[in-house]
């Protein structure tokens, strides 16, 4: 791999794989968060529903991440900072986004989607101003990852796609909130 843009050298790349490592650590912690309302939700009567869409979704964002490093990597893309440093701020705000949808959802956020009975639907913290947040998270980062070291097709194809599965996937979501009492309720 030879470097571009202004000598960056491979500490630069050695601190991108840093911060995908970071990400994906962070998604193993939402996996762990996941599994334990997971036993809650059924503990609580819940049952899961829209599971057919969740193994591409699975295979999507490893995809994403695994497609950063291999741009970065073979399609030898440099650093910008004018575009990276921005990306990384937006990463960030995603991750802190992504942390106040699951502390604001407690129990009730999942990687999944379970319907539990008598379950209310949350209308607090960024689900006053959204009905899916977290999926505001998911866009941002989904292009800012990539785009910290100018991994442009990898942007453009997990956006691409993601679209597709977000379709299906709030249809699903907006059809298992129909069924909770509202909040007020």
């Amino acid at each position: 791999m030879s470097y571009c843009a202004g000598d960056e050298g491979p500490s630069i790349v050695f601190w991108y794989l840093l911060l995908i490592l970071a990400v994906g650590a962070e998604r193993l912690v939402e996996l762990f968060v996941a599994k334990r309302n997971m036993a809650w939700s059924l503990a609580h009567g819940g049952h899961e529903v829209g599971f057919a869409q969740y193994p591409f979704m699975v295979a999507l964002h490893t995809g994403l991440f695994v497609g950063a490093v291999a741009e970065v990597w073979y399609g030898d893309r440099p650093f910008l900072p004018w575009l990276g440093w921005p990306m990384l701020a937006v990463v960030v705000a995603a991750q802190g986004l992504r942390w106040w949808c699951i502390r604001t959802l407690g129990p009730q956020w999942n990687t999944r989607i379970f319907v539990v009975p008598g379950a209310r639907r949350i209308t607090s913290g960024p689900y006053r101003w959204l009905s899916h947040p977290n999926y505001v998270a998911v866009v941002a980062e989904g292009v800012a990852l990539p785009l910290v070291h100018t991994a442009w097709i990898t942007a453009v194809t997990f956006t691409v796609l993601n679209a597709a599965l977000l379709t299906v996937r709030i249809r699903v979501e907006n059809a298992a909130l129909h069924g909770l009492a509202p909040a007020d309720a």
